[in-house]
């Protein structure tokens, strides 16, 4: 009788426990675009870059290379998203970037952008064909559904929606273009604080904001339940504005 009496009352505390959660990750989630206004450069990188995009272009070969490094963080972060975690032992991110800065700076000359938001465009479709190559080669001998996969197209497709995801942790830029540079800019930081994450809170953050996948494929793709891959979630998303904040105030 008494067992009867505790089961509605169990059930409604899980079901209040999960309105809970919910919440939770809907305010982080939502609130996770106040943080990238935090910190502030002298100089706006965006400036910055774009003035290293000019001397590239004049012929300075350093400058070049300093340039390509300010985007190793954020096209990690980019492929990282795309390779299926079936392949991450024989597809390494780090492996996909760094043929990708090769091959920009090999190929530098056929850029005929003139901005760095067209220079970042440039190197994001040098990054999916690289994908496609890297991922093609490894699925000689992988089943068929996971061929299919790998285009051009697709992958292309898929890439655009994880760089408008990475964005969506970022403050919603207005219509000026002194904004929108800033939320360019912030991108690149942002791909630079996930690297000082641990490799458990990048992937989690990976997996839940640029894939956009649930706590329970984030579960199965991972072998945790679905309440430890949330808590590895809301860890992440706590040390990433630890990471924030310090970097606004520094160190407490």
């Amino acid at each position: 009788m008494n067992s009867h009496t505790n089961h509605p009352v169990s059930r409604t505390t899980s079901a209040s426990s999960r309105e809970e959660n919910s919440r939770e990750e809907d305010s982080l989630e939502n609130n996770a675009r106040d943080w990238a206004f935090a910190t502030s450069s002298e100089e706006p990188i965006d400036e910055v870059l774009a003035g290293k995009l000019r001397e590239a272009r004049e012929g300075d070969g350093g400058q070049l290379g300093e340039l390509l490094q300010q985007y190793r963080n954020y096209l990690s972060v980019l492929a990282t998203s795309q390779i299926d975690r079936r392949l991450l032992p024989r597809v390494s991110p780090s492996d996909v970037v760094q043929e990708t800065m090769l091959k920009a700076h090999k190929h530098f000359a056929q850029f005929r952008g003139g901005s760095e938001m067209e220079f970042r465009a440039w190197l994001r479709q040098i990054l999916v064909n690289n994908l496609a190559n890297f991922v093609e080669k490894h699925m000689i001998a992988a089943r068929r559904d996971m061929r299919r996969e790998v285009s051009i197209e697709r992958l292309a497709a898929s890439l655009e929606k994880s760089t408008v995801r990475l964005a969506s942790l970022l403050p919603a830029p207005n219509a000026t273009p002194s904004m929108a540079a800033q939320h360019r800019e912030e991108a690149l930081l942002l791909a630079d604080r996930m690297a000082q994450l641990s490799e458990s809170y990048r992937e989690v953050l990976v997996l839940r904001n640029l894939q956009g996948l649930s706590f329970e494929e984030i579960a199965q793709q991972t072998n945790r339940s679905v309440g430890a891959s949330r808590m590895l979630w809301l860890r992440a998303i706590e040390k990433l504005r630890s990471i924030y904040r310090n970097d606004a105030h520094g160190p407490t």
